[in-house]
């Protein structure tokens, strides 16, 4: 008799071990997937002020077509990674479009008339916010990914991952190039000084 408890109590432990192993599993995988849609919504968005950032530069720089043609194709394949939902494919699409954005914003510096423009401004501002914020949700992606891949590849709770069907995620890495935030300076250059005109006489 004192067999059949033990033996019992042995096999309601492994259970609550195996529930509570899973449990923490879907959690965890769960805060990684909540943690990509922050990621998917800023991209998004960050997709979406494109277009109207083209056409405001476009206004004053038309004949830098091969700049736009660039970004537009950029931001193309950005979309088209983005379909796939995997952040591997993500990451190096996302880096292609940091750098044409670089270039739009150097083309941009050239036309001081366009820095007074409030729509660019604005725009400029939105995307500043917007690479913050995505910033912040790649860094919190990473880190939910890094416990998670490290729960399910850990025993015990190894062998519930593949039993249940728990499978790595890859993290969102950035290069060098998008690291840092396109800038523009958009405060108005000191006018030159302009010499006294020579007395009348």
């Amino acid at each position: 008799m004192l067999i059949v408890i033990i033996l019992i109590v042995i096999v309601v432990v492994l259970l609550g071990g195996a529930v509570l192993g899973y449990n923490g599993l879907v959690r965890r995988r769960t805060r990684t997937q909540e943690a990509w849609s922050e990621i998917d919504v800023e991209l998004k968005r960050r997709h979406d002020l494109i277009p109207n950032l083209i056409e405001t530069v476009k206004g004053y720089a038309a004949h830098e077509s091969q700049t736009f043609e660039a970004v537009t194709t950029a931001r193309a394949g950005a979309v088209s990674a983005g379909a796939t939902g995997d952040p591997s494919k993500i990451g190096p699409a996302e880096n292609v479009l940091s750098g044409t954005l670089r270039s739009l914003f150097a083309v941009a510096e050239n036309y001081p008339q366009l820095r007074a423009v409030e729509s660019f401004v604005q725009l400029q501002e939105q995307l500043t916010a917007t690479e913050d914020k995505l910033e912040f949700a790649r860094r919190y992606y990473n880190s939910s990914s890094r416990d998670y891949n490290i729960a399910i590849q850990t025993f015990p709770r190894s062998l519930l991952a593949g039993t249940f069907g728990f499978h790595p995620v890859n993290f969102f890495e950035v290069g060098e190039v998008d690291r840092a935030v396109p800038e523009v300076n958009f405060t108005t250059p000191p006018a030159a000084a302009v010499p006294p005109s020579p007395p009348a006489g």
